[in-house]
């Protein structure tokens, strides 16, 4: 069993599944109305930055480390973009699903 499958935050686990099986409306589930994300410290419209990086690249999210936490990741991200990097993932929870999550190197 990979870390992905043992997240302790189940929106954070469904957030990982969702990007791996490249699942809008997995995806969309796991976020609040009003979410929001920044990229290298830099904010993006959400729905633009996932369509782009997410939806159309073929993405792989592997998790290597959990905060005790559970709101911080540390995973090897793969895209058709990007190719392979370590990347560190943030998230910010309001009422069990994510309001704001943070990507950038790890």
């Amino acid at each position: 069993m990979s870390l992905n499958d043992t997240l302790s935050q189940p929106a954070v686990r469904a957030f990982v599944a969702a990007v791996n099986a490249c699942d809008r409306d997995a995806l969309w589930a796991t976020l609040t109305p009003d979410a929001s994300m920044t990229d290298d410290g830099k904010e993006h419209n959400l729905v633009e930055w996932a369509e782009r990086e997410i939806f159309t690249s073929h993405p792989r999210m592997d998790v290597e480390w959990e905060s005790a936490d559970g709101l911080s990741l540390r995973a090897r991200y793969h895209n058709d973009i990007w190719g392979d990097l370590s990347s560190a993932w943030t998230f910010t929870l309001t009422d069990g699903k994510i309001s704001h999550f943070a990507a950038g190197p790890a």
